[in-house]
């Protein structure tokens, strides 16, 4: 089986509450190749939703870039960050978030669920599918052999809970448990939008 804890809890802590459990941090901080899983990491080549023939390093710089300010419009150059710093752009700096914009030539701004659903989880979806499927292989067989643990920032696995950055590590799970979110729920107007408020992006880091 697989659990979703969070980072910041400390190792008794988890051994108590997942006794024997494989431990896995897939952040931004943990170690190859664990990392990867990251979606800050920078794979490469990466497609950007609804941006024909566009890529990106990474699924964070996807987000980033299309996110749209009251200063500040998208940001192409975050498309090729092949860090993982330097990728964030803040309400601090550009002022309140209107939404994200549908592809990077889009014309209409994306509420922050539907740009989740239409822009973060296809992409996402790709990386492990296309950069990362070894890992999520290795991770569901020895989810079969006993417990795992996913480690991550946030535990949210709500794409519609917009409260909390989404828990890759949530989406992980679902994913090899064959339980994805549902992605792009078509035309509709703009929602609410990120606030950046204590968050990694669209999920944490």
């Amino acid at each position: 089986m697989i659990h979703v804890a969070s980072r910041r809890r400390s190792r008794a802590s988890l051994a108590r509450a997942f006794p024997g459990a494989r431990i896995i941090d897939v952040t931004s901080r943990a170690d190859e190749p664990w990392v990867r899983l990251s979606p800050f990491y920078p794979h490469g080549g990466i497609p950007v939703p609804r941006s024909p023939g566009v890529t990106a390093w990474s699924v964070e710089g996807i987000w980033q870039a299309l996110k749209v300010f009251e200063t500040c419009d998208v940001d192409p150059a975050r498309l090729g960050v092949t860090a993982m710093t330097g990728l964030k752009r803040t309400v601090r700096r550009y002022g309140r978030v209107l939404g994200h914009r549908d592809g990077l030539h889009g014309e209409r701004l994306l509420g922050y669920e539907t740009a989740r659903r239409r822009i973060y989880l296809p992409a996402y979806r790709w990386v492990l599918e296309n950069r990362t499927a070894g890992l999520v292989d290795r991770v569901r067989r020895l989810a079969e052999e006993g417990d795992v643990v996913l480690l991550d920032y946030t535990t949210n696995g709500d794409v519609a809970d917009l409260a909390t950055p989404l828990s890759h590590a949530a989406l992980i799970r679902g994913y090899i448990e064959g339980r994805w979110p549902e992605e792009d729920h078509g035309e509709d107007a703009p929602g609410p939008v990120a606030t950046d408020a204590g968050a990694e992006g669209a999920t944490s880091r």
